[in-house]
């Protein structure tokens, strides 16, 4: 598909139903895209399907690494709250024909996949025995 008609297909969805945001779908298929890259790294002879929880881990390494410590408040401003908004958001693009899915694929592969709080959050927050990095003085 045309770069074009998937922004324009994701437009409407989103003027039809703006519970999330254009970015938040823009970041799901690129992380889908990025999983099965990674899948296919791993094991060239696999080309199989993605399962729901391998691209939940996709998600969260890719929004970790691309996010940091904004990474929660980037999600929330997306609509994005929980591990099941990733789930409705593929399967509205799935219902649209922007991603496959197989008949075992199901919104549920999503539910309670990994809590957005220690997820997202908890590895920015400093241990008892840290301390932050020494800046440089300006002068």
């Amino acid at each position: 598909m045309k770069r074009d008609d998937f922004n324009q297909a994701v437009k409407k969805m989103v003027d039809t139903d703006s519970s999330y945001r254009e970015n938040a779908y823009h970041f799901v298929a690129e992380a889908v895209s990025r999983t099965a890259e990674k899948i296919r790294e791993a094991s060239p002879a696999a080309g199989r399907h993605i399962r729901g929880q391998e691209l939940l881990e996709g998600i969260r390494r890719i929004a970790l690494e691309t996010f940091g410590p904004l990474t929660l408040d980037v999600l929330t401003e997306w609509g994005i709250t929980r591990t099941e908004d990733f789930g409705a958001i593929v399967f509205r693009m799935v219902d649209k024909g922007l991603l496959g899915s197989s008949s075992e694929d199901s919104p549920a592969d999503f539910a309670d996949g990994y809590p957005f709080s220690e997820t997202f959050y908890q590895p920015f927050i400093l241990k008892e025995d840290e301390t932050l990095p020494e800046l440089p003085k300006i002068k």
